[in-house]
């Protein structure tokens, strides 16, 4: 039965390398070195780069936020609204392995299907989040 195979859509290398290229440039322009990691539709990490000088931790802080955001199909940051009133999940969701509640993450999308994420670390969460949208816009 036909339902019984799913085809999938997923990030190309191509689309992969264009991303790592915008957010180096914008880290650049922001004067943060970073670690940027895009990431297929399952989270499993497709390119990455640690720019000269970016912390050590970045480099799992940006794998995770990439793996956030593509296992739930949303950025990183809205993690936090989502769980802020919430106590059962302000308590556990801090354990769950790899989950990142702060910005830099986000899911990259083909229409509505989630083909594959970014994660981006290295500054500030605010500034993470400027490198991986300019990433962004430089494939959407």
């Amino acid at each position: 039965m036909s339902s019984d195979i799913l085809t999938k859509k997923s990030i190309g290398t191509a689309m992969a390398g264009r991303m790592i290229a915008a957010a180096e440039a914008k880290a650049v322009e922001l004067g943060i070195p970073m670690a940027i990691s895009i990431a297929d539709e399952s989270g499993v990490q497709k390119a990455f780069v640690r720019m000269d000088g970016a912390p050590l931790l970045a480099i799992e802080v940006a794998v995770n936020k990439a793996k956030t955001a593509a296992g739930f199909g949303i950025p990183t940051h809205v993690w936090h609204d989502f769980i802020k009133d919430d106590a059962p999940l302000a308590l556990g969701a801090p354990h769950i392995d790899g989950l990142v509640v702060f910005g830099g993450g986000y899911p990259v999308k083909a229409g509505d299907t989630v083909i594959g994420a970014i994660g981006v670390s290295g500054g500030h969460y605010s500034d993470d989040m400027k490198v991986a949208e300019a990433a962004l816009a430089a494939v959407s």
